[in-house]
């Protein structure tokens, strides 16, 4: 016991101290977990005495995790996806998962049992990390972006997926038709009871103790355990049972509180999964780096293809189609998880959880920086991709003669990107100025609201405002009224002072509108040559103002009525 918690004790302060140097770094966390595992385990400093027990402390770890991930999983968001992301993610995992098992079977992995190598490196590898995109996204401001939903959308049906992996991987040894139909038979049981349970006898439970945080912890946690032992009954596995049972408990009232107060035994422990981890990758030979390259070029190679070819053949866009697979190309921390089953179960070499370990490491810091730096990247691959053959959709409506307005001839108002805020102004302008509806013309990149103007008969053209020839080819030279509505901190690869000072160029009798985020850059947007700063902010405040007001007066109801009568009657373009 003794030498024990001094294991435990190294293992938390090391990942401690390599977590800070990862957050210095802008790396994520988990690498740091990996290399302190790696700098305590036998291969390096040999500090950790008793790995046998850390490894099982660490698959709590594993057990919690899986049960936080089901209580991440909106089983409505997945239902409700689109057929641009639901085909998408179809063609990327089942593609991926396909070529990947046939190249890591040339490349001499083996495929059958009892080694099922190459079939679980396909898997790993054409899951992507969701941790890693969402921080960036979220750091980018591009959660809520086109290209950004697209991205999360497949990584949502990529955990469905992991989900029906973990149901057959402990049958992979004996893998016929009959034993496929008991295992699906054992997955439906454990669902359905899961399920059944949690929509009849746990919520008048978890009522009655919700007034003791404590009790819905432990009653959650005594769920997690449960339905993972009736996984284990089953013979499927105490990780499947966790995963079903944060997914029955998701839809809870509860399940935001159960998911804040499990976080910290979560982090705890995952720390020791993946420092547990870290303690089994040997030190790298030529023969694991020689095989995480041949997995990171797969990775990317694959992700690309899978990725970027639906997503261009559905009329995305070259941008649209490019920027999901940069965003992808990554392998997941839930692959890590896969590859620690395989090998649990004896399907797996510990030469391929040493080479995907490593592999998961260069991708997570490679990635980070090219979602960094997508945006330029995706401007300079579109010309090479046009040059070679690629159409975008700017080129298609070059060709077929119409694009709803000739390229913007004849908008005498152009509304240069096309967000909430424009949405909203053309909803005002088509409600209290339809006589300028015909004059007005937009200029976005968004292939969704591109389709959807021209359904309403907006003219619109398809390109991207921060480049000074789109802004030519769109017809700004010869349009009076040029309003740009999109915030500094949404515009990629320009700023709106920068915009005003090409727009003001190439059309000097315009009378240019922008917005402004901070006080102190309306002068700086007036000197550049807009003839009108607005300033949301303020709008915002008055409305805020007046809500103040009707609560103080109790009226606050009476308010939110009128505006629920006004919203009812909008129709716009991005609701």
């Amino acid at each position: 016991m003794h030498h024990l918690i001094q294991d435990i004790a190294m293992c938390i302060g090391a990942a401690w101290l390599l977590g800070m140097v990862a957050q210095w770094l802008r790396q994520p966390v988990l690498l740091a977990y990996l290399v302190g595992g790696f700098v305590l385990g036998p291969y390096c400093l040999k500090s950790v005495t008793n790995a046998e027990s850390v490894e099982t402390i660490s698959e709590l770890g594993l057990i919690f995790l899986l049960f936080m991930i089901g209580l991440e999983i909106d089983l409505k968001k997945i239902i409700a996806a689109g057929s641009r992301i639901s085909v998408t993610a179809l063609v990327q995992i089942v593609g991926g998962c396909l070529l990947g098992v046939a190249g890591f079977s040339l490349g001499g992995f083996k495929l059958g049992g009892p080694a099922w190598d190459a079939l679980y490196l396909a898997v790993a590898a054409a899951l992507s990390s969701t941790v890693i995109i969402v921080k960036v996204l979220y750091e980018k401001r591009e959660l809520d972006t086109l290209a950004g939903r697209v991205t999360l959308g497949i990584l949502v049906l990529q955990d469905l997926f992991a989900i029906l992996f973990l149901a057959i991987q402990p049958s992979l040894d004996n893998l016929r038709l009959s034993v496929l139909g008991i295992s699906a038979v054992r997955v439906v049981t454990l669902v359905t009871a899961a399920l059944a349970v949690s929509r009849y006898v746990l919520p008048p439970l978890f009522r009655s103790v919700a007034r003791l945080p404590e009790l819905v912890l432990v009653g959650a946690l005594g769920w997690c355990f449960l339905v993972g032992q009736l996984g284990e009954w089953l013979h499927l596995s105490r990780e499947m049972g966790a995963l079903v049972a944060g997914v029955s408990l998701s839809t809870f009232p509860y399940a935001l509180d159960v998911t804040a107060k499990v976080t910290s035994l979560r982090d705890f422990f995952v720390t020791l999964f993946f420092v547990g981890l870290g303690l089994k990758i040997p030190v790298p030979g030529a023969a694991e780096i020689t095989m995480a390259l041949g997995i990171i070029v797969f990775t990317v190679a694959s992700r690309l293809v899978t990725t970027f070819t639906p997503l261009y053949l559905l009329k995305s866009g070259l941008r649209i189609s490019l920027l999901p697979a940069i965003n992808l190309c990554q392998i997941s921390e839930f692959s890590l998880v896969v590859m620690e089953l395989g090998a649990k179960s004896g399907h797996v070499s510990p030469r391929s959880t040493a080479g995907m370990s490593l592999a998961f490491v260069v991708l997570a810091v490679a990635s980070t920086f090219a979602m960094a730096r997508s945006d330029g990247a995706v401007r300079g691959a579109i010309p090479w991709l046009k040059r070679n053959g690629l159409r975008d959709l700017d080129t298609a409506e070059g060709e077929g003669g119409h694009d709803g307005g000739g390229h913007g001839h004849g908008a005498r108002i152009l509304l240069l990107g096309f967000f909430r805020t424009a949405s909203s102004l053309l909803e005002e302008i088509s409600r209290k100025a339809p006589d300028l509806l015909p004059q007005v013309g937009v200029v976005d990149f968004n292939p969704v609201v591109h389709a959807q103007l021209k359904v309403r008969g907006v003219k619109v053209i398809y390109g991207d405002i921060s480049q000074r020839d789109t802004l030519a080819h769109a017809g700004v030279g010869s349009a009076e009224v040029l309003v740009c509505t999109i915030p500094d901190s949404l515009l990629k690869g320009s700023s709106n002072e920068r915009l005003v000072r090409q727009l003001r160029e190439l059309n000097p009798a315009a009378r240019i509108i922008a917005p402004a985020e901070n006080l102190a850059d309306v002068p700086r947007l007036r000197a550049a040559g807009a003839d009108y700063v607005s300033l949301p902010r303020l709008t915002e405040a008055g409305d805020l103002c007046e809500a103040v007001r009707a609560a103080s007066e109790g009226l606050l109801e009476q308010k939110q009525s009128t505006l629920d009568i006004v919203l009812a009657e909008r129709r716009e373009v991005l609701p």
